[in-house]
C-alpha cells in the first residue's frame, strides 16, 4: 500500500510538472497583430555548425521557442565550410533536416535555407524557400542565383554595409547586384544585421523596392550575444495572411515587414504605423477634477521600448516633450488643452522608428475623453 500511494504521487507530480513545462524564456517576444494581417516574429539567418557557427541546429531551434519565435532559417554558407572535416556532410540540407526534427512536436515554422557566400561584388545573399540546397552550389555566381530562382526562392543581400564587404561601411549597389534585381533574382535586404542598422541600406531598400529585413546571423549562442546583456536578437516582423509557410513566404514578396532590433524599427510607412498603433493601448483620458489637464494612460503591449515626441498644439504638464514607453508597461502624459473638450487627436512622434533614412513617423489615436 504505501509502495502504491509513493508511485501514485510521484505519477502526480510527473505529470505537474508536464503541464507546467514551457519552452518559453524569461521576455518572450511578443509584437501585436496590425489590421487584416497577423504578425509573425522571424530570424532568416543563422548559422550552426554545418558551417561556420558554434552549435547544433537543435539548439537555433530551442532558442526560438525560448524568444517566442514564429519561424526561422539556418542558412548555412555554401561555399564556407570551415568545419566539413570534423563534420562531413555531403547533403548541404542536413542542418534544416535536423531543425525539422527539433521542432516537429512545436508550432515553430522552419524554413529551408542557404547562403551564397562570394567576395564583392557578389556579396554574401540569403536564399530562402528552397528546395535544395545542394542545387545551388556552381562555381559561376550567376548560376547560383539562377538556380535559386527556378526553386521559387525568397533572396535577400546580406550585411551590404558590412565593412568587409565595404571599407566605408556604405553598401554599394554593383552592377552585380542591379543586374539579380532586373533578372527578378534579388527581393530583399538587410537593414539591420547584429547590433548594425544602415540608413543607407534602408535608402536602397526604398529605391529598388526591396523588402526589408532584420537579422541575427548568430554564429554562438542568443543568451551570450544578446539575452545576458539584457537585449533581443534582431528579427524580422512579417505580416502575413495567416501562420504557414506559404502565407510567410508570400507575405516576403510582397513586402509586408518590419525590421526590429530592440527599441529600434525600421519598416515602410504603410506596415510601421499600424504596427506602432496596435503596440500602443489606450487605457483611459480623463481631465483631472476642477481643471483642464488631461491625463491619458498609455500602455505598450510590445516587447519594444518606444520612444515618443509630443507632435500636438497642446504642451505637456509635469513631463518632458520626449519620453519612453516601456516594453510592457504603463505611462501617463498629462495634456494642458486650456479647456475641456469631448474628443483629441494624440499625435506621437516615434523617434527611434524610421520609415526612410532620418524620417520618424507621427502616430496617431483618436480619444473619446471620459
Amino acid at each position: 500500500m504505501k509502495s502504491a500511494i509513493i508511485i501514485f504521487f510521484s505519477l502526480l507530480g510527473f505529470y505537474g510538472l508536464k503541464a507546467q513545462h514551457t519552452h518559453k524564456g524569461a521576455k518572450p517576444l511578443f509584437y501585436p497583430n496590425i489590421e487584416g494581417y497577423v504578425t509573425l516574429k522571424t530570424d532568416l539567418h543563422m548559422h550552426t555548425v554545418f558551417s561556420d557557427g558554434n552549435v547544433w541546429p537543435t539548439i537555433r531551434v530551442q532558442e526560438a521557442l525560448r524568444e517566442n519565435l514564429d519561424a526561422i532559417s539556418l542558412t548555412e554558407h555554401l561555399e564556407y565550410q570551415p568545419h566539413k572535416e570534423d563534420i562531413p556532410h555531403p547533403d548541404r540540407n542536413r542542418a534544416y533536416h535536423l531543425a525539422m526534427a527539433e521542432a516537429k512536436e512545436h508550432d515553430l515554422l522552419i524554413v529551408p535555407g542557404s547562403e551564397i557566400t562570394r567576395s564583392e561584388p557578389v556579396g554574401h545573399s540569403n536564399a530562402v524557400f528552397i528546395s535544395d540546397a545542394n542545387k545551388l552550389l556552381h562555381d559561376k555566381p550567376e548560376s547560383a542565383f539562377e538556380a535559386a530562382k527556378e526553386q521559387k526562392a525568397f533572396v535577400f543581400w546580406n550585411h551590404p554595409a558590412w565593412y568587409r564587404q565595404s571599407p566605408t561601411g556604405d553598401p554599394i549597389l554593383s552592377d552585380f547586384q542591379k543586374k539579380r534585381i532586373e533578372n527578378g533574382e534579388l527581393h530583399g535586404i538587410e537593414v539591420i544585421n547584429t547590433g548594425d542598422y544602415a540608413k543607407e541600406s534602408l535608402a536602397l531598400a526604398l529605391e529598388q523596392n526591396l523588402t526589408i529585413m532584420g537579422t541575427s546571423d548568430i554564429h554562438g549562442l542568443i543568451d551570450w550575444d544578446y539575452t545576458e546583456k539584457g537585449m533581443h536578437r534582431p528579427i524580422t516582423l512579417v505580416f502575413t495572411k495567416e501562420k504557414s509557410l506559404s502565407s510567410l513566404k508570400e507575405a516576403l514578396f510582397a513586402g509586408r515587414t518590419v525590421a526590429v532590433y530592440n527599441s529600434l524599427l525600421v519598416g515602410k510607412v504603410e506596415f510601421l504605423k499600424p504596427l506602432l498603433k496596435a503596440s500602443i493601448k489606450i487605457n483611459s483620458a480623463t481631465y483631472h477634477e476642477e481643471s483642464q489637464v488631461l491625463a491619458v494612460e498609455l500602455e505598450n503591449v510590445s516587447s519594444s521600448d518606444l520612444l515618443f515626441k509630443n507632435a500636438m498644439p497642446y504642451n505637456f504638464y509635469s513631463k518632458a516633450p520626449i519620453f519612453t514607453v516601456k516594453a510592457g508597461e504603463k505611462e501617463t502624459i498629462q495634456l494642458k488643452t486650456l479647456k475641456n473638450i469631448e474628443t483629441i487627436d494624440l499625435k506621437l512622434k516615434a523617434l527611434k522608428a524610421y520609415t526612410a533614412p532620418n524620417e520618424n513617423p507621427i502616430v496617431e489615436w483618436k480619444l473619446t475623453i471620459d
